[in-house]
């Protein structure tokens, strides 16, 4: 029922786009379509029509574009746009939202003891992720940003896996070489985090490009901020995936605030969704703490791109309730006060949680069941990763080329004399090999 829904709306989509193309067809921009006879503009690039009227377009003029949403604040459904999901799939959507919540609260505060050396909290951004991961294909390929611990969660990360990452310990995969939460799994089609802003747009949309001249069914989804958006990065990737038709879903967190930056310093116009029309892409605002809504808007968006071969910008409207990072206090540009207000007043997770009440899917006994299990299930995984070993320093070398050049060798074998001579200067006890 829902992938019914979806296909009628991606074919009301096809619809206006085949109307859009007929009328640009019948103005023409060549040659051989040129009709002395009819006086339309023959310009290349943007199809329009004359006017005589001289008139500077106010961006006040347009309409905003609305926010859809399927729940209202207290969970209550409010149009036929409901998705038929089934009880234990919206109940997983709810589980993996507790889950994180409850590792971001202790990794956090494990951060602040000095136990990890760094750590972003997802607090007030859970629906945009699980919402959204819900939606695609597990073998559809993400690239995130550094807030998308939740998507990766759903995919079947583990609590071990993340932890182990923060710490850096011998069972990260990534050899302890990424600061804590640049997370990365090819088993999970999860492309490794980068540091640098915005520079996995454009490595969406190309890998979204290879993606369509295999023809393999597959799309890309790229997650980044508002913030983010203000990169010249962002603007190249919105246009090469509007010229080249790439299959790739651009999903902007809107989540209030660029690290310190609020979003009226961030922007003019019509937020993020606004660039979208200007690109030639498909653009839809939604809801991001209605969990239902954000799946709706992801699901159609991959069939779109999918059947089109064209990108889809999603701007999920939330609220950053946590501080940007462990480097970062919030009270010093906004008030506690607002983020209380904003927590009360439109949690994503208590809205979900109204949702599945009113369904006859949860209770009180669920939830003090569940928030206790995860509790002492991150704290065992927590306690455990700790007492890991770090991988041989020796990896920092590795890697990089296949036959490491002499200077290479050089410089490491240098580093073993130093440790060897300094070694009661250095933590080598909870190092692999350290001599």
């Amino acid at each position: 029922m829902v992938l019914g829904k979806c296909r009628g709306l991606v074919n009301n989509i096809r619809a206006r786009i085949g109307m859009i193309r007929r009328q640009i067809c019948s103005v023409g921009t060549s040659s051989v379509n040129l009709k002395p006879n009819v006086d339309m503009p023959l310009f290349p690039g943007p199809q329009s029509q004359w006017t005589e009227r001289l008139e500077l377009i106010h961006p006040l003029s347009y309409n905003r574009i609305p926010i859809y949403r399927v729940m209202d604040r207290e969970g209550c459904v409010l149009n036929p746009d409901e998705p038929q999901l089934e009880k234990d799939f919206v109940e997983k959507m709810y589980r993996t939202m507790i889950l994180l919540n409850t590792m971001d609260t202790i990794l956090y505060e494990s951060q602040r003891q000095g136990r990890i050396s760094f750590y972003m909290t997802s607090f007030g951004e859970e629906a945009t992720l699980i919402g959204s991961a819900g939606a695609i294909a597990s073998n559809d390929l993400v690239y995130a940003q550094y807030r998308e611990t939740g998507v990766l969660m759903w995919r079947g990360f583990s609590v071990d896996q993340c932890i182990n990452q923060c710490f850096g310990n011998c069972e990260d995969k990534g050899k302890g070489r990424q600061m804590p939460l640049h997370y990365g799994s090819k088993s999970h089609n999860f492309v490794t985090i980068s540091s640098p802003l915005t520079t996995q747009l454009p490595q969406a949309v190309g890998s979204a490009y290879a993606y369509k001249l295999a023809k393999n069914g597959q799309c890309v989804i790229t997650y980044f901020g508002e913030g983010a958006a203000s990169e010249g990065d962002a603007h190249a990737a919105f246009n090469f995936a509007s010229t080249l038709k790439c299959p790739v879903i651009f999903f902007c967190r809107n989540n209030g605030y660029a690290i310190s930056t609020p979003t009226h310093e961030q922007y003019g116009g019509d937020g993020i969704a606004g660039h979208g029309p200007s690109y030639g892409i498909t653009t839809i605002r939604v809801d991001g703490n209605d969990a239902l809504a954000v799946y709706n808007a992801t699901k159609v968006s991959r069939e779109y791109v999918l059947a089109e071969n064209r990108p889809v910008l999603i701007e999920a409207m939330t609220y950053r309730l946590g501080h940007h990072s462990t480097s970062d206090d919030s009270t010093a540009y906004r008030s506690v006060d607002e983020v209380k207000q904003r927590d009360s007043l439109d949690s994503p997770i208590l809205r979900l949680r109204r949702y599945l009440e009113m369904k006859g899917w949860w209770n009180d006994s669920k939830e003090c069941s569940w928030k206790e299990e995860t509790r002492k299930n991150v704290l065992k995984s927590l306690a455990r990763a700790e007492k890991v070993l770090k991988p041989e320093w020796k990896e920092m070398f590795r890697d990089v080329y296949y036959d490491m050049p002499s200077q290479l060798v050089k410089q490491m074998k240098f580093m073993e004399a130093h440790i060897e001579q300094y070694r009661d200067k250095y933590p080598v006890d909870k190092y692999m090999n350290p001599v």
